[in-house]
């Protein structure tokens, strides 16, 4: 039997930061709990409960909820509806699939007026005849059922015939209360049988071995692949009717069938079974991907500039269970002895990255910066003045600017030199400018012109 209790209450309130007084909505489905306790009085704050998909046979310590406003009750054993008087703001019930028969029951909800939906899909009083009509004109509050909208001429006819229809449901109640009394019964004798057979297949001549063990016990012979298989068949291929007792049954093979497998595992590793090895890199020595402490994170590219993880760490963690090591191929996170490794698809600077947690939230910040840096031009913040020139004065600078520009060199070195020149504006200029040589000519002497040979000449 699994039973409600408090740390599994506690795991499933993870949104809640683990803080069971004051949560208001928690889903224990699919726990194969078959008893509701605890809640009502860990959990008065509760809004929103789920329970579908167990194997609960009836509503019960729920009352103290006064805050519940939706019940999910659907796919488990209830065959009655009660105990739900003390929940005042209960606004949606939901029971599709159970086994109420006793539709009567549903008159215990009169005075939950805040009661506005109710699912009864797939129990055995939608077959009642006049199921409909009695719903709705026992709890006149009700705005839908089974998911439709009740219309307001169905309320009116079914306020009106509500009185004549209840001892037709009364017999049909009686009929189905018959019939599941022969249904327990059968499930009963069908058990009993079961467990003689098994009683039987372990007689001494059949199923135990003739020898003793040190301890002069004797051994249960174990059984074969082949027998395991048959046995699985059989169960599944048996013929049994949709009722609570058989929903347990089902259950019951399901938890012997995990309990006997993880006997054969603990058996093959020991007692003392070794630990899971995670590995970190590959044979190459690559890093790898690993998500160890099962946590939900975010990797965010900003194109050229950083890469930026965020990991959502409990806000009451402790920091000093976190560790960051960022290398040039991977940042890696280890909460509690747990790692988190993610790959990057470009190198990072570790010495510049830095690691922050926000006080509010918890979440730890990686900032790792790009080894990679682009130049960028600067964008100007003011819009270009306009220019003031005239179109006589464009026309003359640019005609300046395609003159090639002169410069006076030794004729002996040649008529051209290719020389690299900027324009006025501070750029070269397209291609290599020509320097036009020009040839000067010698000037006469004057009359009182002396020529002194001692004289060096200029240079």
């Amino acid at each position: 039997m699994v039973r409600i209790t408090e740390d599994m209450v506690r795991k499933r309130s993870e949104h809640n930061e683990m803080e069971i007084s004051t949560l208001e909505e928690i889903s224990l489905h699919q726990q194969d709990i078959e008893r509701i306790e605890f809640l009502d009085k860990w959990c008065r704050h509760l809004k929103i409960l789920y329970l579908q998909s167990n194997l609960i046979p009836k509503i019960e310590n729920v009352g103290r909820l006064k805050k519940l406003e939706y019940l999910n009750l659907a796919l488990n054993n209830v065959e009655r509806i009660e105990n739900l008087s003390g929940c005042e703001s209960l606004t949606k019930l939901d029971l599709t699939v159970n086994f109420v028969g006793e539709l009567t029951s549903i008159e215990c909800l009169r005075d939950s007026y805040s009661l506005r939906e109710i699912f009864l899909t797939g129990n055995p009083c939608t077959e009642y005849e006049g199921y409909k009509e009695f719903v709705i004109g026992t709890l006149p509050q009700l705005k839908r059922l089974d998911g439709k909208e009740i219309e307001k001429s169905e309320r009116i006819s079914a306020l009106q015939e509500v009185d004549a229809i209840r001892p037709k449901i009364l017999e049909q109640q009686k009929a189905y209360q018959l019939r599941r009394e022969k249904e327990k019964s059968e499930a009963e004798n069908h058990k009993k049988e079961k467990e003689e057979k098994k009683e039987r297949k372990k007689g001494f001549d059949k199923t135990w071995y003739t020898d003793i063990n040190e301890d002069d016990t004797l051994r249960e012979k174990p059984k074969s692949k082949d027998e395991e298989e048959d046995e699985e068949e059989e169960f599944w291929n048996e013929k049994v009717g949709f009722t609570p007792e058989s929903r347990v049954a089902l259950s019951e093979h399901v938890q012997e069938k995990k309990r006997q497998e993880e006997e054969e595992r603990s058996k093959k590793q020991g007692p003392n079974p070794p630990k899971r090895v995670v590995r970190l890199t590959t044979d190459d020595g690559n890093p790898l991907n690993v998500n160890e402490a099962k946590i939900d994170f975010s990797l965010t590219d900003n194109e050229e500039e950083t890469f930026d993880l965020d990991v959502s760490c409990f806000k009451h963690l402790d920091t000093s269970l976190i560790d960051v090591d960022v290398q040039p191929t991977h940042v890696k996170v280890v909460l509690k002895g747990k790692v988190l490794q993610l790959t990057l698809t470009e190198e990072v600077m570790p010495d510049a990255s830095e690691a922050k947690r926000s006080l509010t939230t918890g979440h730890l910040l990686v900032k790792m910066p790009k080894v990679k840096e682009y130049i960028r031009p600067k964008k100007s913040s003011s819009k270009p003045k306009p220019s003031t020139t005239s179109n006589k004065d464009t026309t003359k600078t640019s005609s300046v600017e395609q003159k090639l520009e002169t410069l006076e060199v030794d004729p002996s070195s040649g008529k051209h030199v290719d020389l690299m020149v900027t324009n006025s504006n501070g750029r070269p200029t397209k291609g290599p400018v020509q320097a036009r040589c020009q040839t000067v000519e010698e000037r006469k002497n004057s009359e009182d012109f002396i020529d002194n040979p001692d004289v060096p000449p200029l240079i």
